[in-house]
């Protein structure tokens, strides 16, 4: 059957999941989104800008499993660098697709416009090597053999891919010899390596399972509750991959920050004698700027690509083979551990005054509801966030690996358009929302009904306390948040909440619970230099660490 290589691309991505597309319209790949628009399996979601399309793209990819993103060569495409980096770092599997200038303009090395003008085209492809986990010029003649193996790729790594698609190439016709099919795993033998973790068991007294992200990439949250409940091993989790196990579960402990953790459970796995690290990585932000007190060398890794213990290394390797593997080992835990205590209901006391950041997420673990996806920005809101106790079916996003502030609202379009009927909870802060408000602005378009959550704390309260608590350059301008919504064509549609005190938060829940069919806008007002007590802790780390 003849097909455009852009059908065929689109016919690919269907298959392997994808039926939203985000991105920017650019003159390099305008044909190439009439094949995407005429659809009736895909739907394509326009952005105010490629960043934000980016970070949307990573949001949906965590939901739904894949995603892909359309920008044009150049200002475009290198718009949605950080994006991209960022979903490389965590583990996201976003198709980037670039509409590119014609092969024949390439060919003659003319100055067109988004190039440096020095005829030369493959700049921001080289760019692109170093965050993404492969890299493919689709031509006519190798597009069935290059696009599958794209997808293959981001699929198989949970990360990035960068598909170079000159215009020309997009429409023209090739005859299409196969369907795309989602790939079948091939199960690599890793029985040395699970007999290497279990002797190490059978010598321990006091084992541990630290979870981490790789869990929530490769959605191995089954697999990995199952070994813990054969092995009774007990699972504490970092914080950069929150979510990655159930925490209603009776052998979960709770978060592992390093020195900032609960007592307990920090004594627990400082002297632990054998820590599993499975899909985690010890980074200085899960960790208050690498303040664990166990020896790193002892621990084993069980990463993707990556099984460590002692002297043995070994990176061909993967985290799905290594979980299979350890759900066929026979071993139980006989050691006692700290039991992890779920926050009372109702631990706080409602009243006109000033609402502060304890208060505040104390009320926030009360409302979130058993299915509620939370999204928690990489401020005073994700700090305060990680602490929450999670029920089983909730999924929490956050980016503290990469950090990029302004992520989470675009990531909320992303999320809550790959599910709209699970509800969205946004936690954000002014500074962080002022890099990306005009997503707001395509989720109205997109008529979706999110909750956002934005403190309204005068500046950059992270920075603050890291350096600089009063300087002006953690200061921002002040904007009338509660406007936004009108300005961006809302005026009806979306509720708009504001928030000084507890009773009125209370208030604000109360609302939004009984309009559960409305976007809501919710700003809370709070001190300047307000924080989460971890976050004044890991402050004092990343000043430490920065001197």
């Amino acid at each position: 059957m003849k097909k455009r290589v852009g059908e065929y691309l689109m016919d690919c991505l269907s298959a392997a999941g994808v039926d939203k597309v985000f991105g920017v319209p650019g003159d390099f790949n305008l044909a190439f989104l009439d094949d995407i628009i005429s659809r009736k399996d895909i739907e394509w979601i326009g952005n105010t800008n490629e960043l934000n399309a980016s970070y949307a793209a990573d949001g949906y990819a965590r939901m739904n499993g894949l995603s892909a993103m359309v920008t044009t060569f150049g200002v475009g495409e290198l718009s949605a660098v950080n994006g991209v980096a960022g979903s490389y770092a965590e583990r996201v599997p976003v198709i980037a697709i670039t509409g590119a200038p014609t092969r024949a303009v390439e060919e003659a090395g003319k100055y067109v416009h988004h190039s440096l003008g020095e005829g030369e085209f493959d700049n921001y492809r080289k760019m692109f090597k170093e965050i993404t986990t492969t890299q493919g010029y689709i031509t006519p003649e190798n597009a069935q053999t290059e696009i599958p193996r794209l997808i293959d790729a981001a699929l198989a790594e949970k990360r990035p891919v960068h598909l170079h698609l000159p215009i020309d190439v997009a429409m023209s016709e090739i005859e299409v010899e196969a369907a795309y099919e989602l790939p079948k795993r091939q199960s690599e033998d890793v029985s040395k390596y699970i007999d290497m973790v279990k002797d190490k068991l059978n010598s321990a007294s006091q084992p541990v399972i630290i979870a981490g992200h790789e869990i929530n990439s490769f959605k191995l949250h089954e697999k990995l509750e199952k070994f813990v409940n054969q092995t009774q091993i007990p699972v504490a989790q970092l914080s950069l991959g929150k979510g990655a196990f159930n925490e209603e579960n009776p052998y979960y402990m709770g978060i592992y920050d390093g020195s900032i953790a609960e007592e307990n459970i920090r004594d627990y796995v400082d002297n632990s004698d054998a820590i599993l690290n499975i899909g985690a990585k010890i980074t200085d932000s899960a960790t208050a700027g690498f303040s664990y007190k166990f020896d790193i060398d002892d621990v084993v890794m069980l990463n993707q690509h990556n099984f460590k213990m002692n002297d043995t290394e070994a990176s061909d390797v993967t985290l799905p083979d290594l979980l299979d593997g350890l759900l066929e080992m026979e071993y139980v835990n006989k050691a006692d551990y700290p039991k992890y205590v779920r926050p009372e209901e109702g631990n706080y006391t409602l009243s006109n005054e000033p609402l502060t950041q304890e208060t505040y997420f104390k009320m926030m673990q009360d409302f979130i509801a058993p299915d509620d996806v939370i999204l928690a920005e990489q401020g005073t809101s994700f700090f305060g966030a990680y602490d929450l106790a999670l029920y089983k079916n909730n999924m929490f996003v956050g980016q503290p690996l990469w950090g990029s502030i302004g992520y989470t609202l675009p990531a909320t379009l992303g999320t809550q358009i790959a599910d709209q009927n699970r509800r969205n909870l946004l936690l954000i802060g002014d500074g962080s929302l002022q890099l990306t408000v005009q997503s707001i602005s395509t989720m109205i378009r997109e008529q979706i009904k999110p909750v956002l959550f934005v403190i309204n704390n005068d500046g950059y309260t992270v920075e603050r306390k890291i350096h600089g608590e009063n300087e002006p350059y953690n200061d921002i301008f002040m904007w009338d948040y509660k406007a936004l919504p009108a300005v961006f064509g809302a005026k009806d549609e979306v509720k708009i909440h504001d928030v000084s005190t507890s009773e009125e938060l209370k208030k604000a829940f109360e609302a939004i619970n009984a309009y559960p069919d409305m976007m809501h806008f919710v700003e809370v007002k709070m001190g300047m230099h307000d924080a989460p007590h971890k976050l004044e802790a890991i402050g004092k780390a990343f000043a430490k660490q920065n001197s």
